[in-house]
């Protein structure tokens, strides 16, 4: 009988064992799912952007007024321009479409990295072929209306003398 009771209590022990082992493991399991998902959601994706920006964007309409006078470019005529944004980037490119044309401003391009928080888009142009214009930060206001992305906000450059009010309007290329 002694030996049927030690064999009882030696089960009885694995027993023990194998709960306490998967308790530990449950709780392993568990912090790490928990740690995970706070991970995940205090670094929201770029996809998961309130306003989703990501995209091909053509350029409709350029609105700049600087020192009380007020320019609006059409770029649906004799420019054209078009901004690429991706989860951490943007850059865009801009030329005249008359070919004939040879000047400085007939080709524009340039980029780096942004921001979004909330309406609130910064872009950090790290790159462009108007050289003056690098590494300068631009703060903006951005909304989307069905189809159409609306930036505005001011382009500040001291060294080259450039304070404006910037209104763009985009519209999705599909």
């Amino acid at each position: 009988m002694s030996k049927i009771i030690s064999c009882h209590r030696s089960g009885n022990n694995n027993l023990k064992n194998h709960s306490s082992y998967m308790r530990i493991i449950t709780i392993l399991f568990l912090a790490a799912t928990i740690m995970l998902s706070c991970n995940t959601a205090s670094k929201p994706d770029a996809s998961q952007q309130a306003i989703p920006i990501i995209g091909t964007w053509q350029l409709i309409s350029g609105t700049l007024i600087e020192k009380g006078d007020t320019t609006v470019t059409d770029y649906t005529k004799d420019k054209s321009q078009i901004k690429i944004i991706n989860a951490t980037h943007f850059a865009f490119l801009n030329h005249t479409l008359d070919k004939r044309k040879t000047g400085p401003d007939d080709f524009v391009a340039g980029g780096g990295h942004y921001t979004l928080d909330g309406d609130k888009y910064t872009e950090n142009l790290e790159y462009c072929s108007a050289r003056q214009w690098e590494n300068n930060k631009f703060s903006f206001t951005v909304s989307i209306q069905n189809d159409t992305l609306i930036q505005t906000g001011v382009e500040k450059i001291d060294s080259i003398g450039v304070n404006r009010l910037n209104i763009e309007k985009y519209y999705r290329v599909k």
